[in-house]
């Protein structure tokens, strides 16, 4: 922590409001006000420095964007470069909603053709029929076809 002592007195609650909405740069998962790190005292220096020389909130931030970047607000503005890191946590949602759908959809459809008897081995019928082009699961492919052709009718 730097031994900069402030040049005037200011109003606490502000500065411990700001230090809440800014992000640490070393622990990232830490806002200024609950890091330990030297960088976060150095940045609450600074945001107090700027309290005491009459800097709004909102000049004060846009002073660390310029210097840190987007990172350090807790809330970044939406805008081209963060939209990603806006609409990712719902694209993320839509993906798995749509698996789930997904997921469900193939097991009502298997389900139901499941439920089917599949010709087996002794359905087959006799040796004569080996030599045939026909294969044992053509009815079930036919079934399966005209299944597929009512649900999309």
């Amino acid at each position: 922590m730097s031994e900069r002592a402030p040049s005037a007195p200011i109003d606490e609650d502000r500065y411990k409001a700001l230090a809440e909405e800014l992000r640490c740069l070393v622990c990232q998962n830490q806002s200024l006000a609950d890091s330990a790190a030297e960088l976060a005292g150095d940045l609450r220096d600074e945001v107090r420095e700027q309290i005491a020389a009459g800097r709004s909130d909102d000049e004060i931030k846009e002073f660390l964007v310029a210097r840190y970047g987007d990172f350090v607000l807790f809330r970044p503005p939406l805008k081209q470069t963060t939209w990603a890191l806006w609409a990712g946590p719902f694209a993320l949602l839509a993906a798995g909603a749509g698996a789930w759908w997904l997921v469900q959809r193939r097991q009502r459809l298997g389900g139901n053709a499941a439920a089917s008897p599949r010709p087996g081995p002794a359905d087959m019928g006799s040796d004569s029929d080996a030599g045939s082009n026909a294969s044992p699961a053509s009815g079930v492919d036919e079934a399966a076809r005209e299944k597929a052709r009512r649900l999309l009718d």
